[in-house]
């Protein structure tokens, strides 16, 4: 066992040592969200429908243009369908007023995305701590969070370097890091190796993997690129925003 897999299996609140049950963390039913109308109208997501596990690592393949973003954004909240509904860790996200989804985004799902989005000036701890901030961790209890989750990702020397001083795979794993910070029962990964090398990018991809598989959450990972594909528990796959596989 490598010392990263010690540390994901090892990290309080991240034990995998206990089987858990499947269970339905994401269903998704009839979902539709088209932009423009008339002969403009670009049908983003049509009537799509699916549902995810408890520890499951569903990838949405599809081409550029396929609806994959789309459906990520209304499954974690940051679009809403046209028609029909989400619901994710038993929030019913489809009906759910600003203030519910905001909290929702803060506690129930993280985000992971393509161009990192990490802020510049503050360092890799730093970082990480954002949403600790904004729930009002306490500082002692932050900070032996943020510790953790930079060891679990392999950055537990780096802990005081910014963004600019990282390599693109080391960012994306701060922003993995981060995105873990509030444990949510939900990760959503847009294209998340998408400007990394093929090397790396499989190294993101294996430790997202090992982390859901550990932490027993979900997650959704968009991505276009068919050798990433295997790690995946399931692939749905996208066409014009339709479900055609999975």
């Amino acid at each position: 066992m490598s010392r990263r897999d010690m540390v994901v299996t090892g990290a309080a609140g991240f034990d995998g040592g206990s089987a858990t049950p499947p269970a339905e963390v994401v269903r998704v039913s009839g979902v539709n969200r088209t932009f423009g109308r008339g002969e403009h109208a670009v049908h983003a997501v049509r009537d799509v429908s699916f549902s995810a596990n408890r520890g499951e690592l569903v990838a949405i393949r599809g081409r550029s243009g396929a609806g994959k973003t789309t459906l990520l954004n209304v499954v974690g909240g940051l679009d809403r369908p046209d028609s029909g509904q989400v619901v994710v860790a038993g929030h019913d996200v489809t009906s759910a007023g600003e203030a519910e989804l905001l909290r929702l985004r803060r506690s129930t799902v993280g985000f992971v995305f393509q161009t990192f989005g990490l802020v510049p000036i503050l360092s890799a701890a730093e970082n990480v701590g954002v949403p600790l901030r904004l729930a009002q961790v306490p500082a002692a209890e932050r900070e032996q969070r943020v510790a953790v989750l930079l060891e679990l990702v392999g950055l537990g020397g780096h802990a005081a370097q910014r963004p600019y001083e990282l390599s693109g795979g080391q960012q994306q794993r701060v922003a993995v890091a981060r995105a873990l910070a509030n444990e949510p029962d939900l990760l959503i990964a847009d294209e998340p190796t998408g400007q990394l090398d093929s090397e790396t990018g499989r190294s993101i991809m294996d430790l997202l993997r090992a982390v859901v598989h550990a932490r027993g959450m979900t997650a959704l990972v968009a991505t276009h690129d068919p050798a990433l594909i295997d790690l995946a528990d399931r692939v749905l796959v996208l066409r014009d925003g339709r479900l055609v596989d999975g």
